[in-house]
């Protein structure tokens, strides 16, 4: 069984793909069709990805300082 703090890590960088992923995809949209909700959802999910990795830097940080 997975301790809280893997559980965490495991969740972190899952939401980082996937977010990276679903902007990949507004991209495509955007570039096919020129939708421009593809475009918006695209730089809101570039935007989260970025975010939460920002997010995981600090929380590995505060990681290795409690250890």
């Amino acid at each position: 069984m997975l301790s809280l703090r893997s559980f965490h890590v495991v969740f972190i960088v899952v939401s980082i793909l996937l977010s990276l992923g679903v902007g990949i995809w507004g991209t495509q949209q955007y570039l096919q069709q020129s939708s421009s909700q593809g475009l918006a959802m695209a730089v809101i999910f570039f935007l989260t990805g970025i975010l939460l990795s920002l997010y995981a830097v600090r929380y590995f940080g505060k990681l290795r300082r409690l250890e």
